[in-house]
């Protein structure tokens, strides 16, 4: 699913290629049955009108303009967004098209289809509809501790709560807990406000580091778990070996030996 980085690098794809520029049409693309698109009014609503700015919010991504009204995306489980020319033919499962004036074209591809598109006023009217919290880039150190204390939670499944802190999926929160020597199950309540510090600097830095490589997983550190998420890999961290467990009906992965037994 893609998370806080992959949408990030998805924003800098839609600044980078289609700003600026008028919107002619907005078209259905193929196959659009059984998935959330915008009607042909709100559609229209955007013709005529250009994506000044893309915006970013934990895993929502929003083009529009200081007046509106603007695009809203969510990626789902497998979604994207594809910035191409006319010449260049639509992408596969492209769902809804965005057509510039001239050749340039945007797409939002979703072969599952469990994303979304719709038009909206403005992204903050659409992050409290869906009671989102702070994004996770943007919280320092006592504000992220704040958003952690208080419930009787999993760890985990705290840092997957998007109404505490949005962005962090299950791949971060998982290698962050790694990376913090903290196992996924321990309860909040046992963790002291140092230990939760340390998870805000590690989930920082991580989510800095991936979205510095556009979440090209082969760019980052060996040594992470993204690249040994299997039971029985070995540890990179000390001498045991990976373990998966459900924590909050989300499968994490771990290693016993430095992260402890949790809850």
């Amino acid at each position: 699913m893609p998370e806080l980085p992959e949408v990030e690098a998805l924003r800098r794809r839609v600044e980078e290629g289609a700003l600026n520029r008028t919107i002619e049409r907005v078209d259905l693309g193929n196959d659009t049955s059984h998935i959330d698109l915008p009607g042909p009014d709100d559609r229209g609503r955007l013709e005529g009108t250009q994506f000044t700015e893309a915006r970013r919010h934990g895993k929502y991504l929003f083009a529009g303009s200081k007046s509106g009204p603007w695009l809203a995306l969510h990626m789902g489980m497998a979604g994207s967004v594809r910035v191409y020319d006319a010449a260049d033919g639509n992408p596969d499962y492209a769902r809804l098209i965005v057509a510039f004036e001239g050749e340039r074209r945007l797409a939002f591809r979703d072969p599952r289809k469990f994303g979304w598109a719709k038009v909206v006023e403005t992204p903050e009217d659409e992050i409290a509809a869906h009671d989102l919290g702070p994004d996770a880039l943007d919280l320092d150190r006592d504000t992220f501790i704040s958003r952690l204390s208080g419930g009787r939670g999993a760890v985990k499944s705290a840092l997957l709560d998007q109404s505490r802190i949005a962005g962090i999926g299950n791949l971060w929160a998982d290698e962050t807990l790694y990376q913090t020597g903290i196992a996924p199950d321990v309860k909040l309540p046992e963790l002291a406000d140092g230990q939760i510090a340390d998870l805000h600097r590690a989930a920082i830095r991580i989510l800095r580091t991936v979205c510095d490589t556009d979440a090209t997983y082969s760019e980052l550190p060996d040594a992470w778990l993204i690249h040994r998420r299997e039971t029985g890999r070995a540890c990179s961290r000390c001498d045991g070996k990976i373990e998966s467990k459900k924590v909050g009906g989300r499968t994490s992965y771990y290693c016993p030996d430095h992260q402890g037994g949790g809850g």
